[in-house]
């Protein structure tokens, strides 16, 4: 067993996790196994190009695809919340993220620590799988007691407005 550690709850019919950064606590490949077992639809890594350098990832997205998952990268400074790039970025990946909670799947938000960032998106995707941002804090502080640094990192979260998504199986007229 690789150093990871994945924090879980039950989200929209699925299981969201949050985690550190592949590779931080000294095995990479082993922790790159652990997810592939811990079988996400879709990550969502959310350290930057620099902090993936740093330690040694720089391959994450490849390495990911490569266990089948889907891995989406949404960089933000640490301790940071969401740029314009990132909102332009943001409302396809959480339809694909909530998509895959709502049909049973599993979502892996991780960041370096797996605390702040990763708590913020995850808090955002609970509020926007219908959870009020209270209680979604509360249930995920319950799995993770350091989930969301910031007062801006939870007024980001905040935010976020249930979406209406198709359920999975549905018919899609355009």
């Amino acid at each position: 067993m690789a150093n990871i550690a994945f924090y879980a709850l039950s989200v929209g019919g699925g299981v969201l996790g949050i985690s550190q950064l592949p590779g931080l606590g000294g095995d990479y490949a082993g922790d790159l196994e652990d997810i592939r077992a811990w079988r996400p639809s879709i990550v969502i890594t959310l350290t930057t190009g620099g902090e993936l350098v740093d330690h040694g990832a720089t391959t994450l997205g490849a390495d990911l695809r490569a266990r089948a998952s889907r891995w989406e990268h949404l960089p933000i400074p640490d301790f940071g919340t969401p740029d314009q790039s990132f909102e332009e970025e943001w409302p396809g990946v959480a339809e694909k993220a909530l998509s895959a909670l709502r049909g049973g799947g599993r979502v892996l938000v991780h960041c370096k620590g797996g605390c702040g960032r990763s708590g913020m998106i995850a808090l955002r995707l609970m509020i926007e799988a219908g959870e009020s941002a209270d209680d979604a804090l509360g249930h995920l502080r319950a799995v993770r007691p350091c989930a969301v640094e910031t007062d801006e990192q939870f007024e980001w979260a905040r935010k976020g407005r249930r979406r209406k998504l198709p359920r999975p199986g549905g018919l899609h007229c355009s």
